[in-house]
């Protein structure tokens, strides 16, 4: 099993997501978070392909089904659902990424 825990930001509803492989190509999808339209894209995702970890944004089904349950775009949690099905079904290293914000103080 692979966890991945996606902080959004100033929301602060921070959300643990997990992918496990089942039989096949099949991986099951859990997600806790206190923010209402990320549990209910893991109810909606509670299943994913192999495949979906190369399909394009447009096609993928975790940015389709994201675009109905989650009303702000730049939320993480699709980043976060498919970089852990990466890892998952062995097509990347466990690897941390982020967003920072960089002032003109930092640079």
């Amino acid at each position: 099993m692979t966890t991945v825990r996606v902080n959004p930001g100033v929301c602060g509803f921070t959300a643990v997501v997990k992918i496990e492989k089942d039989e096949g190509r099949a991986f099951s999808v859990t997600i806790e978070s206190e923010c209402e339209m990320v549990t209910k894209l893991g109810r909606e995702l509670a299943v994913l392909d192999f495949m979906d970890a190369f399909r394009s944004i447009a096609d993928n089904p975790v940015y389709r089904k994201g675009s109905v349950c989650l009303k702000h775009v730049s939320c993480p949690v699709p980043a976060g659902i498919l970089k852990a099905l990466e890892v998952e079904a062995g097509l990347a290293l466990p690897r941390d990424a982020g967003i920072v914000f960089i002032t003109e103080k930092d640079e």
